[in-house]
């Protein structure tokens, strides 16, 4: 739950509470709401600020899992996991979504050419567990993504069968399937 409440957001509304409150008491001159709106509001409202800029906001589900697929989650390997659980909630002073993972298996050449993580979705494929990470893929192509299949399923380790296909043109999905 906690996952999904962007931490930048509260801090911005909280900061800019005690700032108010700070403003109002130094008009009032009560000295210590004052003191409590500046040496706290201030910092704690450009925190927020800076928590906001820096903010990478969770990939969207393309379809909520079923029941029957929630249940063999726990099939999951530990890498499944936390691909799942990093890519769905916020994140803070990454550019995006897997990027390291991305360079590190050659699919990234740079920045701007990089595969953006647009949608994830669970499924079964032969009764195992499978996450599928969907990916933007305007200057990677398709050929390169199934080069990498190999270095791919040993990057995330055993247990996984790394499965390419392509959805429609410029998308690559990306199926781990727990073996």
């Amino acid at each position: 739950m906690l996952r999904k409440i962007p931490l930048g957001s509260v801090l911005l509304i909280a900061g800019g509470l005690l700032t108010i409150i700070g403003f109002v008491a130094y008009a009032q001159e009560k000295a210590t709401l004052n003191l409590i709106g500046f040496f706290y509001g201030v910092p704690i409202l450009l925190g927020g600020l800076a928590l906001r800029a820096a903010e990478l906001t969770p990939v969207p589900y393309t379809q909520l899992p079923s029941a029957a697929v929630i249940a063999l989650r726990q099939q999951a390997t530990q890498t499944q996991t936390q691909v799942r659980q990093d890519v769905t909630r916020y994140r803070y002073g990454q550019e995006a979504h897997l990027d390291e993972t991305l360079e590190r298996l050659g699919l990234s050449p740079n920045d701007t050419q990089r595969p953006v993580l647009s949608g994830i979705h669970e499924e079964q494929r032969d009764g195992a567990y499978t996450l599928v990470l969907e990916f933007d893929s305007p200057y990677v192509p398709f050929e390169k993504w199934q080069e990498k299949q190999p270095k791919i399923e040993a990057f995330f380790g055993p247990g996984i069968v790394a499965e390419v296909s392509q959805p429609a043109e410029k998308k690559v999905a990306l199926a781990m399937k727990t073996v």
